[in-house]
């Protein structure tokens, strides 16, 4: 069993920066691709940024240019550093990670950007 612990959630203004923490445990932990997914009201989830084991990125339209995610395998941790926030990027953040087969998300962190 895997499970994520995330942070860094909070409420700030056009134009600002946070940055979300997601840490994984668990026993023989080998993990492969973590990601990170949002929710907005009334929306589905979406993808927001990928990363491989090896590190190689992608991310959503959206947020190209503004936000980077990164991991630190040997912390077993992943982070998106989001820069230049707007009104739309309002929304409940999710970690995702890939072990073997299994996806295993966090317990979701709010981000609320105003204008």
């Amino acid at each position: 069993q895997v499970q994520l612990a995330e942070s860094g959630g909070g409420l700030v203004q056009t134009g600002e920066s946070l940055r979300l923490s997601c840490a994984a445990s668990g026993s023989r932990l080998v993990i492969n691709t973590m990601a990170w997914y949002r929710q907005a009201p009334g929306k589905q989830r979406e993808v927001v940024a990928g990363i491989t084991s090896s590190g190689r990125p992608n991310y959503a339209d959206s947020v190209k240019g503004r936000f980077t995610i990164s991991r630190d395998n040997a912390k077993n941790t992943v982070y998106l550093q989001m820069n230049n926030l707007k009104p739309e990027d309002t929304a409940v953040y999710y970690c995702n990670v890939f072990a073997g087969p299994t996806a295993y998300w966090g317990q979701g962190t709010q981000v609320t950007v105003s204008s």
